[in-house]
């Protein structure tokens, strides 16, 4: 019996162990947020970045730091906004999914396309909006009703059962009653 409360007593220390090493990674990548924005600065200021692995010749921009700064003022907020979707607790965080695939377009439009950005995200944007926003929606409507109102719809589906049976077990009293 005792071994029973010490295996729960060890999964619960590794469940807050677990939990303190998450929030302190988070916490770490937070604080580095500045460092790799401004690592930028570390990028050649050619139009070429020849790398081990592969060679990026940028054609828009005339210096792959220019790149690399829009590159880092839209991976940060990412970086920040998916941190902030993971974390967080409230009913509304789906809504986060739209800044972040905004950013995340912008991001795949300067890597591939070399343009100028931000210029037609906004039309890839519009079928992820007409998803999530009547989610979040729905959502926000059913605890308005439960919380603000005092709707609980389950009790009213429970309440509506019990008086179709009750309603049930009556006629079919009446139906042996006119048959005696």
């Amino acid at each position: 019996m005792f071994k029973l409360f010490q295996n729960l007593d060890q999964s619960a220390k590794k469940k807050k162990s677990r939990s303190i090493l998450i929030g302190s990674l988070v916490a770490v990548i937070i604080a580095l947020t500045p460092l790799i924005f401004y690592s930028y600065k570390f990028f050649p200021s050619g139009s070429t970045l020849d790398l081990y692995f592969f060679i990026y010749e940028s054609q828009y921009q005339l210096s792959i730091t220019t790149t690399m700064w829009l590159f880092m003022a839209k991976f940060v907020p990412l970086l920040l906004l998916v941190l902030w979707f993971f974390t967080c607790k409230h009913w509304w965080y789906h809504v986060l999914l739209i800044p972040i695939s905004m950013f995340t377009f912008q991001i795949v439009s300067l890597i591939y396309e070399d343009r100028f950005i931000d210029e037609v995200e906004i039309f890839w944007l519009l079928p992820i909006m007409t998803v999530i926003i009547p989610f979040v929606y729905f959502i926000r409507l059913k605890l308005f009703d439960k919380h603000v109102l005092g709707i609980d719809l389950e009790a009213m589906d429970r309440e509506l059962k019990a008086y179709k049976e009750k309603e049930g077990l009556q006629k079919e009293e009446m139906a042996k009653e006119k048959i005696s």
